[in-house]
């Protein structure tokens, strides 16, 4: 395997990225993730577990969590009756934005009752620009979320329309100036590349427009057209056309350069952030440890299991007043999997996967568990190692499904 990285780059992604606790402690954590599926609006790409026109679901929905937190902490709490230690907790959806402080207090507090979370837990909260206010956001922050992630997804406001965002590229401006005002020190920004007719030079404004508002971390994803969205249906038909993969890497290559010239560290093939503002909670995902999922749809990662919830919300909501978790569907991780599957979550980090750490916490030494199936894509230059990491290239940056697959349990 090629070994050139460059050792300041290697030294700051270390500081940035590497576990400062024992891995088999932070295999005894479980980070928490509330699902809220409430949208005003559908956007025509999204596929995710959402609903508009249900709003009058919202306190019953809220209560509903309310439970599964209790009960869920119950399930997962140590063998002398403590509750669990979280590090993280982040309401995803959806638009969690769209509940009311209070509603969000509530549910905070009770993960806080059923879980040993930490003093300083990162507490995220993913918000849509055009559904906050000064007082919503000083609310959130007083309530203890600390950390605010919105979906602005472009500054160019014919492709807002085209996405189906029902906010204006003035209303980004505008709810980072409430949240900065309303005392947030850590905001990430959501962006999309690979839109329909997008152009680069778009492209590059949407860029220099964020820049200008100095958010603390950057999300940049290339479009992905699913099935059953009104995306997949537009595009079969002919109606828009996505960015072809040569001008999405080039948006992807643009967009690294210039956001690691204004200071961002790549720490992530799709996540940016000034240093100390990399996202905790997603490398809870990334590092493969435990989190328990809860409300509608959620999946779970947990002892040698992944399981997830009833995805109708309603469905959801009348299952939790039996007092049972709403649990649809359980799957048992097997080690190869285990091993797999951190080996390629890790390998989408900057600092890639720790070998020393791999062997620590399966018992296997990496290159036994791997054999030679990384052989072709080591020649073709897709991967480095040194000083007991492996990880990307640059190039296996762009091509890092083909690293990935390699990786997987036939």
């Amino acid at each position: 395997m090629t070994n050139i990285a460059p050792e300041s780059t290697t030294q700051t992604f270390q500081t940035l990225l590497q576990p400062t606790e024992p891995i088999q402690r932070l295999l005894e954590t479980a980070s928490l993730y509330l699902h809220i599926p409430f949208c005003h609006t559908r956007c025509h790409y999204c596929d995710f577990n959402t609903y508009a026109g249900i709003l009058p679901l919202r306190e019953p929905y809220v209560r509903a969590l309310l439970t599964e937190i209790e009960l869920a902490g119950k399930a997962v709490q140590l063998a002398n009756g403590l509750p669990r230690r979280s590090r993280t907790i982040f309401f995803g959806g959806g638009t969690p934005s769209m509940l009311n402080v209070s509603q969000i207090s509530r549910m905070l507090n009770a993960c806080f009752n059923a879980f040993a979370v930490d003093k300083d837990a990162e507490i995220t909260l993913e918000a849509n620009p055009g559904t906050l206010s000064q007082e919503q956001l000083e609310g959130l922050r007083a309530a203890g979320i600390n950390r605010l992630s919105m979906g602005a997804q472009s500054f160019d406001a014919d492709l807002l329309k085209t996405l189906g965002r029902i906010h204006s590229p003035e209303e980004i401006t505008q709810a980072v100036q409430y949240a900065r005002a309303a005392g947030f020190t850590s905001i990430n920004l959501d962006f999309m590349f690979g839109l329909p007719d997008q152009t680069m030079q778009q492209w590059r404004d949407t860029l220099e427009r964020a820049l200008d508002l100095h958010p603390d971390h950057f999300s940049l994803y290339s479009l992905i057209i699913e099935e059953g969205t009104p995306f997949h249906t537009w595009t079969a038909e002919g109606r828009i056309t996505p960015g072809d993969e040569d001008l999405c890497a080039d948006m992807y290559e643009y967009a690294d350069e210039r956001l690691q010239k204004a200071g961002y560290v790549n720490y992530e093939i799709s996540n940016w952030s000034l240093p100390g503002h990399h996202s905790r909670h997603n490398l809870t995902y990334w590092q493969n440890l435990p989190y328990i999922g809860m409300g509608a749809g959620a999946y779970s990662s947990f002892g040698n299991s992944r399981f997830s919830n009833e995805r109708d919300p309603l469905a959801y909501i009348k299952q939790l007043k039996t007092g049972h978790i709403p649990e649809v569907d359980r799957e048992v991780i097997e080690p190869e999997q285990a091993m797999a599957e951190t080996a390629f979550l890790a390998l989408r980090t900057a600092i890639g996967l720790h070998l020393p750490t791999f062997e620590q916490r399966f018992a296997q030494p990496f290159t036994q568990f791997v054999g030679n199936r990384l052989r072709i894509v080591e020649e073709a230059g897709l991967l480095e190692q040194e000083d007991g990491w492996l990880r990307l290239s640059q190039r296996g940056r762009l091509l890092g499904n083909e690293v990935f697959l390699r990786l997987l349990p036939d």
